[in-house]
C-alpha cells in the first residue's frame, strides 16, 4: 500500500463541516520546518485533493496548521482580543506507507483530533 494524508474539519458547535478553513502542511526535520502545501477546505470540510498524495509521501514528522481564528471570523463568531483559538498546530509522525487521516473537530473554545481511517 502507498501512503497518503487527508483531513476533515468539522465545526462541532454548529454541527456541520468547516468550509473555507485554511490549512498548511509542513515537514519537520529537527529544528527545520518546510512548508509543503497550503489548502482550503471545501463545503464538506475536506480538501479537494489529498494533502500529501502517494507520489510525494515520505515517512517522518509533519505539522498541519489549521487557521481556526480566520474561519471563526468568517462565520460570524464574535471576536475576542485575543481569540481563544486562532492558529492550531498539530504535530504528528507517519511511520509507514499507509493512509493517514488527521481530522479536526473544532468549536470556538475547544478542539480534538485523532488518527482516523
Amino acid at each position: 500500500m502507498t501512503g497518503y494524508l487527508t483531513t476533515h474539519v468539522l465545526d462541532t458547535a454548529r454541527g456541520c463541516p468547516a468550509e473555507g478553513l485554511k490549512i498548511e502542511l509542513f515537514r519537520l526535520d529537527g529544528a527545520e520546518r518546510t512548508l509543503l502545501k497550503t489548502l482550503v477546505t471545501n463545503d464538506d470540510g475536506r480538501t479537494d485533493e489529498q494533502i500529501l498524495p502517494a507520489e510525494k509521501f515520505e515517512t517522518g514528522e509533519y505539522e498541519l496548521v489549521f487557521y481556526a481564528g480566520d474561519y471563526l471570523d468568517s462565520i460570524g463568531v464574535p471576536p475576542e482580543a485575543p481569540r481563544f483559538l486562532d492558529v492550531i498546530p498539530l504535530r504528528f509522525g507517519m511511520s509507514e506507507a499507509s493512509h493517514y487521516h488527521v481530522p479536526l473537530l473544532l468549536s470556538p473554545f475547544g478542539y480534538s483530533t485523532y488518527r482516523g481511517s
